[in-house]
């Protein structure tokens, strides 16, 4: 295969990407969910994991701190989330849900199934397992850990 055919690929994946987001985005203002998509995933990280430092969430969410931080602020100003101290390092802090964030994710975890599933129409199942592969084949080949499931 040539660069050329290996860039048009890398674009189709970017451009896919982006789409599936800007949609998720457009789904998300048009709902009025009170909540961005990136306020969404650091919802439904914090409310699969107990607590979670600042930089374990940013790895799940892919995230960079400053970044983070912002969405972490807006979301405690929302009383979705706060920041308790750690119980062993005063200087960090451990992320929690409060009862409101984890209503919001109740709430909300339907409809972001609805949106999502908006993508995967007209797919069938070997469709997603060679997708799978493929995306964890390319995952894998820039250093990532594949994700069992």
């Amino acid at each position: 295969m040539t660069q050329e055919q290996f860039a048009k690929y890398s674009f189709l994946l970017d451009r896919t990407a982006r789409k599936v987001k800007q949609y998720a985005q457009q789904q998300f203002k048009s709902g009025d969910f009170d909540v961005t998509v990136d306020q969404w995933l650091v919802l439904k990280n914090l409310s699969e994991n107990q607590l979670l430092s600042q930089t374990e969430l940013a790895q799940l969410v892919f995230k960079d701190h400053p970044t983070l931080t912002r969405i972490i602020d807006l979301l405690c100003k929302k009383g979705y989330v706060e920041r308790i101290p750690h119980p062993q390092d005063r200087r960090s802090f451990q992320l929690h849900l409060t009862d409101a964030g984890a209503s919001k994710v109740t709430a909300l975890r339907p409809q972001i199934l609805e949106i999502r599933e908006k993508a995967w129409e007209n797919l069938h199942e070997t469709d997603f397992e060679e997708f799978k592969r493929i995306l964890n084949t390319i995952y894998k080949n820039l250093g990532g850990q594949e994700i069992e499931e």
